[in-house]
């Protein structure tokens, strides 16, 4: 599922042909929503919440898509052949001089920006890692409710409704990076570890939009240096059963989460299991 720099990347993509001109055409797969309603309106802006990427409309229409595990944008110059089949069209967006597709999202959703703070999604969304008034301390106060208190570290990383933009790959990143187990309960960490961890988040997120990765890819760099790491790109994520880039252990993984388990990669060296 693309993370919040893989979402970022996609909007300055898109933002550079869609914003300022006009729908000439829209059309979504059924069941979706009634896009007719955006034909004629001039483009506003292309912007992210999290892992939403959001066309807004003169008029105070709004459209969201979510992308999902397998969802992606196109852009394509009027007539050029789709590099997919038609029938993966989610959303297709025609303005003079481009078109946007949008492929296999589960989400495409067209809603009345005046009713976005009480939208069911994105009036629960955590602070955004990569919005210029990020606060660290107000992820740290939801991480200290009741709610999340017992959660294990890794688990709420992931929740949308405590930090925005972060996912899979980031979460075992970071842990990595900062040692710490991802089983580890919230309740466990210290205010000081938890700062680090949502600070280091932010970081490896804007630096990887900044270093400009191809659309959809993560990859993570040495902070201290801004250097890549070559082969894998990667310190822990889908690299089970090969050697630390620390200490030459055996990376680990194992299934993580109640409701929807994702894999997590760890270093068993250097991010010990908790003692219980």
């Amino acid at each position: 599922m693309p993370e919040g720099d893989s979402l970022a990347r996609i909007a300055v993509a898109l933002r550079p042909h869609l914003a300022g001109r006009v729908v000439k055409h829209a059309r979504a797969r059924l069941p979706g929503p009634t896009v007719s309603k955006i034909v004629g309106k001039k483009i506003d802006a292309v912007d992210t919440a999290g892992k939403n990427l959001l066309i807004r409309f003169e008029g105070g229409m709004e459209l969201r898509t979510h992308l999902g595990l397998h969802g992606s944008w196109h852009r394509y110059r009027p007539g050029e052949t789709w590099r997919r089949p038609a029938s993966r069209a989610a959303l297709v967006i025609e303005v003079p001089g481009a078109v946007a597709v949008c492929f296999d999202a589960p989400v495409v959703e067209l809603f009345e920006a005046r009713t976005e703070p009480l939208h069911p999604t994105l009036s629960t969304l955590g602070p955004d890692v990569l919005a210029d008034d990020f606060d660290p301390a107000s992820v740290v106060r939801r991480l200290r409710s009741a709610a999340h208190a017992d959660r294990e570290i890794g688990d709420a990383m992931l929740d949308q409704r405590v930090m925005a933009g972060i996912g899979n790959v980031y979460k075992s990143e970071v842990l990595f990076l900062e040692k710490v187990n991802p089983f580890r309960k919230v309740s466990e960490l210290d205010d000081s570890t938890l700062t680090r961890i949502i600070e280091t988040s932010r970081d490896l997120v804007r630096a990887n939009v900044r270093a400009n990765a191809p659309a959809g890819r993560v990859t993570t760099l040495d902070l201290r240096t801004g250097a890549r790491l070559a082969p894998t790109q990667m310190w822990v994520y889908r690299r089970a059963g090969r050697p630390c880039h620390r200490c030459g252990t055996l990376i680990d993984s194992g299934p993580q989460g109640a409701d929807v388990p994702r894999t997590t990669y760890w270093c068993p060296k250097d991010q010990p299991a908790p003692k219980r």
